[in-house]
């Protein structure tokens, strides 16, 4: 099971990076940092589940950037272009 946690969490990362990348969905968008959020979270809460302390950190400091990020965006264009 905890592979297809980690399968599904990787799949909410990748995608929109890929999409990114590709040029169909902006880095600011809404949807790109919901998903890095939602994804991360799913990675960090499995890593921490395993004692994986490492992957625990990357995902853990992943999802607390895509919160601010999503939380500066939906606050407004004058408070996401702040510097942090």
């Amino acid at each position: 099971m905890s592979q297809v946690v980690q399968i599904f969490g990787s799949f909410l990362v990748l995608v929109p990076f890929v999409l990114a990348q590709l040029g169909r969905m902006a880095t600011s968008s809404k949807a790109f940092m919901s998903l890095n959020l939602v994804g991360s979270t799913i990675l960090a809460i499995d890593a921490a589940h395993g004692h994986q302390w490492g992957f625990l950190l990357l995902e853990a400091v992943w999802a607390l950037v895509s919160l601010g990020s999503l939380l500066r965006a939906s606050l407004g264009a004058d408070v996401a272009n702040r510097p942090l």
